[in-house]
């Protein structure tokens, strides 16, 4: 299983962000790049993000 590395805070600016950027991208009102916002809507509800890995982040708090 793969270890979360996107904590609290982190997923719900993605889930936000992601969910605006597609509903703007469905109702017309921007572009077809809009879709792009399905990447953040997909880390922040997995709560794990590839780009963070070669750079060793993780925005999770420790134990």
């Amino acid at each position: 299983m793969i270890k979360s590395n996107v904590g609290g805070i982190d997923r719900v600016v993605r889930i936000g962000a992601g969910l605006t950027l597609v509903a703007l991208a469905a109702t017309g009102v921007v572009g077809v790049w809009g879709w792009l916002g399905l990447v953040p809507l997909a880390t922040g509800l997995s709560g794990w993000c590839p780009a963070y890995l070669p750079f060793g982040l993780s925005t999770c708090k420790t134990r």
